[in-house]
C-alpha cells in the first residue's frame, strides 16, 4: 500500500498555497485512508538511531533486571511491562510484546505536575532517561504542527488543540517484539486494533511487519521511507470528529519464517491532550446526513475506560 506522503515544511514554511494544499492533502488523507507519511518531519535522525540503540540495551537486560522497573500500579503507564500482558480490545491472546513507557516530564513546581507520576531511570541505561525526554519534545512540537493542519482542515482556529496539548498525557512507547523460538499460535504479533490517543507518531521500526486494514477490508503492508516517520488517526481524534477523521485498524504480523530468529522493535508517540479535554463530537462535524455518534466523555475518562479493556488497568 503506498500511504499518502506530506511535507511538514510545507507547512510550517511562508507560502500560503503549499501550507493549504499540505492542510487539503493531510486531512482527505484522514479522511480516507487514516494514515499519512510525514518527510521533514523535524525529528533528528542522529537522535532516533541514539534512541533506538539505548532502547535495544535495555531490552537485551536480563529479565530480572527489566522487571525491576516494571510498576504494575501505574497501569503500564511508565517503565517497563512485561511479556504478554497486553492485548487488544476485544481478544483475549496477549499481544508477543514487552514495552517501556515514557511520559510528561514538566518543571517542578508546575501546577500540573501532581497529575502525572514519574518516569522511570533505568540505571543499567543510563543514557535512555536523557535521550527519551530529548525525543519526547521533538514529537510534542511536530505533533503540534499537524494538529494545527488538522485544525484548519476542519474549520477551526490553527490554535485549537494548542491549549488541550500543552502539557498533554502523551506517551513514548518503547516496543520490542522478541524472536519466535517455536512455531507460533497465531500469525499475528500485535492483534488489530486502533489506537487510544489523538494522533501517533511513528519513528522508524527496526524491520517489516506493520499492516493496516483498507476500506474493502483488506489488509496490506504499510511503509514509508527511512526518513519519514508515519502519522495516523486515534480514537480520541475520530469520536472528537464524529468520525469524519478515521482511526485506521491496524496490526503488527510474523516475519517470514527465515527471520524468525530476529528481534524487531518499534517506537510510537502516543499525543494524548490533557485529561479534563472534552472529546465531545464538534459541532461542525454534526450534522443531518451525521447524527452524533458519541456520548459525552473527556479523553481522561476514555483512556481509563480502554486500559481496562486491553488488560493494562484493573
Amino acid at each position: 500500500m503506498s500511504i499518502p506522503v506530506v511535507d511538514l515544511s510545507d507547512f510550517l514554511g511562508v507560502e500560503p498555497l503549499e501550507k493549504d494544499a499540505f492542510v487539503q492533502k493531510l486531512g482527505k488523507a484522514y479522511e480516507e485512508v487514516g494514515f499519512v507519511a510525514v518527510k521533514n518531519h523535524g525529528i533528528p535522525q542522529t537522535l532516533i538511531d541514539d534512541l533506538y540503540k539505548y532502547v535495544q540495551a535495555f531490552f537485551s537486560l536480563p529479565t530480572q533486571i527489566k522487571r525491576s522497573y516494571e510498576k504494575p500500579e501505574l497501569a503500564g503507564q511508565r517503565g517497563y511491562t512485561s511479556f504478554g500482558k497486553e492485548h487488544a480490545k476485544g481478544f483475549d491472546a496477549p499481544d508477543l510484546k514487552e514495552f517501556f513507557q515514557y511520559g510528561q516530564t514538566l518543571e517542578p513546581n508546575s501546577p500540573s505536575n501532581e497529575n502525572y507520576p514519574p518516569n522511570v531511570a533505568v540505571a543499567e541505561v543510563p543514557e535512555l532517561e536523557p535521550t527519551l525526554f530529548e525525543t519526547y519534545r521533538h514529537f510534542e512540537k511536530s505533533g503540534k504542527a499537524l494538529l494545527s493542519a488538522i485544525a484548519l482542515y476542519l474549520g477551526l482556529k490553527e490554535d485549537y488543540f494548542d491549549e488541550f496539548v500543552l502539557n498533554g498525557n502523551s506517551i513514548i512507547r518503547c516496543i520490542h517484539y522478541p524472536p519466535i523460538t517455536q512455531e507460533p499460535k497465531s500469525a499475528i504479533r500485535a492483534e488489530q486494533h486502533e489506537d487510544i490517543n489523538l494522533i501517533t507518531l511513528l519513528v522508524g521500526a527496526s524491520a517489516d511487519g506493520l499492516e493496516v486494514m483498507t476500506k474493502d477490508g483488506q489488509w496490506v503492508p504499510a511503509t514509508a521511507a527511512p526518513d519519514e516517520i508515519v502519522v495516523n488517526v486515534g480514537d480520541m481524534l475520530q469520536r472528537l470528529t464524529n468520525n469524519k477523521l478515521k482511526s485506521t485498524t491496524h496490526r503488527v504480523v510474523n516475519p517470514p519464517r527465515e527471520k524468525w530468529n530476529t528481534s524487531r522493535y518499534s517506537i510510537p508517540f502516543f499525543l494524548h491532550p490533557v485529561s479534563d479535554m472534552s472529546l465531545d463530537c464538534l459541532e461542525g462535524c454534526v450534522d443531518q446526513a451525521h447524527p452524533r455518534a458519541y456520548a459525552s466523555i473527556t479523553a481522561g475518562g476514555y483512556l481509563d475506560e480502554r486500559l481496562r479493556e486491553i488488560g493494562l488497568k484493573k
